[in-house]
């Protein structure tokens, strides 16, 4: 027999959903969403065309007891909404900081999902954190007002190499103090 780790993320409650550690029956719906190319245009990590197992070694790793990201997923389900809405994460680097990471299903875009999550998050700090950082891409300005309404800073431009648009893609980055 072969047990599940349990992995030690607390769930954070907003007005419309709860932010949820990542289980293995999300595969499929994470795999719908992660597959659809105005999700993966907005990430630096997922890729276009999916390729078959993506969505089960990223479930794995974050999963994973050596995980430095934490990943919750926007669970709908107790308010009629979506079991998956989108999905949020706090990808850890030294000195009690991380960046912030997320998507949202395109059926939820424009919801104010994304602002919901990020402010719940930033005010659990469940990674009790001191600096928090993020990057959109310049052409996705929706993402860029989440910050900003979320007290985010502008620090500057810079590139990052997205796999589905197989090269760098103009930045905007970002930075919140929290403690």
């Amino acid at each position: 027999m072969r047990l599940e780790s349990i992995v030690n993320q607390p769930v954070i409650d907003t007005e419309r959903f709860c932010l949820r550690p990542i289980r293995k029956s999300d595969v499929g719906l994470l795999r719908m969403y992660t597959g659809d190319e105005r999700v993966a245009r907005f990430t630096r990590s997922i890729p276009h065309p999916l390729p078959p197992g993506a969505t089960e070694a990223y479930v794995a790793r974050a999963l994973s007891d050596k995980r430095t990201e934490d990943v919750w997923v926007m669970d709908g389900s107790a308010n009629d909404l979506g079991e998956v809405l989108g999905v949020i994460a706090l990808d850890r680097m030294e000195r009690d900081q991380s960046e912030i990471g997320y998507w949202v299903a395109p059926a939820m875009w424009n919801s104010g999902l994304a602002s919901e999550a990020v402010q719940a998050l930033l005010a659990a700090n469940p990674q009790n954190l001191k600096t928090v950082f993020a990057e959109v891409f310049q052409d996705n300005p929706g993402s860029a007002r989440v910050l900003t309404n979320a007290g985010f800073e502008y620090i500057g431009d810079a590139e990052a190499f997205s796999v589905a648009r197989d090269g760098p893609v103009a930045t905007w980055t970002y930075l919140k103090k929290l403690g």
